[in-house]
This record gives structure tokens, sequence and C-alpha cells, in this order.
């Protein structure tokens, strides 16, 4: 029997952490705020008034502690789900994450398994102040040992969050907070699932291929749609997953279309579509008629509220990076 129910991105991940903490009692949620109040954007609204302070767990304000404390409980089985409130404050954790959740499997010979969730509400669009909108999925996949997703819509946050508290390996789970209460999409709680690190098409389409995660997807759609009524047809991959990559999808599209145009709200020097780019090129080298291009933010810190819509790559940036590889 099929269940669906329309909801926003915040609200499929509030959904996927409760099904997944049924199914699990040594599922923790822990992070700032997360119990009474919910979180600051209700991800885990009325959590811990079902499961109780001992497995929703309000921290106190240091994220080194939050991560310190997870390394521990997953060492003794359990399976905590950390949440960084915002993406600027992930840094008094970095330490903790790349030295120590990234390598104790590793460094243990697999004897220590670190199955954790690091949820991180990532990048701008909602007017806020300095370091609330921030982009460092880079950092986090260039660090071996740690999986990183990315979720762009409710359907993918339902089963992606549960996807990912599964996972033996800790897994930084990526949030664009900018989607959180933008769009409703029907979500069937019966489907079977795509797995977890796997790309997928998103729209089919002839003449170049935009790869975009998190955020940036909704833009490349927006993008697609506006060269469709000039009679152009762009085929459109989310990600979803960071590290690994999974680009056989990308490959075959690009083969298909001969260009290809990477879109996120990071710089865009060093940021992923670097690695995306050089491997389109070392896969599809004889296919391309142009080079990879990449949109993303410029080299600066993020600016003030006022004007990061300047900052972010919008539809019109992308079908003028789209444009330059057409000229070829």
């Amino acid at each position: 029997m099929t269940t669906t129910t329309k909801m926003t991105l915040a609200k499929a991940l509030n959904a996927g952490l409760r099904a997944a903490m049924e199914d699990d009692p040594k599922v923790l949620v822990m992070g700032e705020d997360v119990g009474r109040l919910g979180g600051v954007f209700r991800i885990t609204d009325g959590l811990q008034k079902d499961f109780g302070e001992d497995r929703v767990i309000d921290s106190p304000l240091a994220e080194s502690g939050i991560l310190g404390t997870a390394v521990g409980m997953a060492m003794r089985g359990y399976r905590p789900v950390c949440e960084i409130q915002f993406d600027g404050f992930v840094y008094p954790a970095y330490d903790q994450i790349v030295s120590q959740v990234a390598k104790l499997h590793f460094r243990s010979q697999g004897k220590v398994p670190m199955p954790m969730v690091i949820r991180i509400p990532f990048g701008g669009g909602i007017g806020a102040v300095e370091h609330h909108s921030e982009s460092p999925e880079a950092q986090f996949a260039h660090t071996p040992g740690l999986k990183v997703v990315a979720c762009s819509n409710p359907v993918d946050g339902y089963w992606m969050i549960q996807q990912a508290i599964a996972s033996p390996d800790p897994v930084v789970f990526l949030e664009p907070k900018r989607q959180y209460h933008a769009d409703k999409a029907e979500v069937d709680t019966t489907a079977t699932p795509d797995p977890l690190f796997a790309s997928r098409v998103v729209r089919a389409g002839t003449d170049a291929t935009l790869i975009g995660y998190g955020p940036t997807v909704k833009t490349c759609l927006a993008a697609a749609q506006a060269a469709a009524s000039e009679g152009r047809e762009l085929e459109v991959i989310d990600l979803r997953t960071l590290s690994p990559l999974d680009l056989d999808p990308v490959y075959e599209s690009v083969r298909r279309t001969g260009r290809a145009v990477v879109v996120h709200e990071a710089h865009v020097n060093l940021g992923m579509g670097s690695e995306i780019a050089a491997r389109i090129t070392e896969q599809c080298f004889y296919a391309l008629e142009a080079p990879v291009l990449r949109v993303g933010g410029f080299d600066t810190p993020y600016p003030p509220s006022r004007i990061e819509e300047d900052f972010l790559p919008d539809l019109d940036r992308v079908l003028d990076a789209v444009d330059r590889a057409c000229e070829y």
C-alpha cells in the first residue's frame, strides 16, 4: 500500500529522523537547541517530547565538545546524529571531524567503526549574518574516511537521512537551508529509495549537461526550463553524493551532449567543480565539444546579506556559461 504525504524538506528530514529513531534505539540526536526548541530551523521539532531527553540532547554551545562526545558514543555502539546549527560554526569541531571521526576506523584496523551523521545546514540565500551562509563541502570531501552527501528535495531528505544514519561510516550530511521551507513534494514512505551514494539525472536533455547538488539543483532546473523556451535542451544531474563521487551518469550524459557546466554556491577556486571538471576531462576528452565550465561563488568571503544575490550563482550566470560552452 502506497503512503504519500506532501512535505517540505524540513518536514521530510524530521520524519526521516523520527523513522530512524523508531527503528533503532541506539540512534541519538544531539546539538545546540535541538531538543526543547526543535532546532533553529525546526528540523528536530517534537523529537525530544516523543523520545525523551536521553535521546534528543540539548548540547552546550561547544561544537568540538558535541563531536568529541559523539566519538565516544559511537565507540560504545550508539549512532549519534550531530547537528551543527549553521555551516560557519562547524570549524571549532573541524579538528575532531578530520582527525578523529574520519580516521578512527582506519587507525584501529577496522576494529572501531564510526557510525555517525553530522548534519550541516549549508549555503546562502536566507539573508543571514556573517558565518551563517558558508559552503564548506570541499573541505570535508577532501578528507579520506568521511562520506559527504547533499540532499536537494524533500524525497531525498526523507530517505537519505535514514540511509546516512544506517551507514557504518561517518557521513557529513549537507542540507540546503534555503530549501528547508521553500517547496513541497509528495513523499512516498513505502517506496524503494535510490542508493545513498548515487547521482541521478533529474531532467533529460541533449545540448549540454548541467551538474549541481544541494541548493543549485533548483537553479539548474530553472535554467534548463528557461533554455527550453529558446529551443535548447539541457540535461540536469543532481550529484547527491560528493564523497564518493558517482560520476558514471555524468560521463554518460557528457558523452551525449558534448558540453558540461558544474554549478555550486561555494567558491569556484578549488571547489568541488574543479575535481568534477578534471574527471570529466579525463574520461570524456574525445567527446567534449567545449571546455568544462564552472559557475559558483566569487573568491571572496561570503558578502553581507544585502548583496548576497550578486554572489550566488543564479539562472542568468548559468545560462551565460551554457552560451559560452555552445559557442565552441
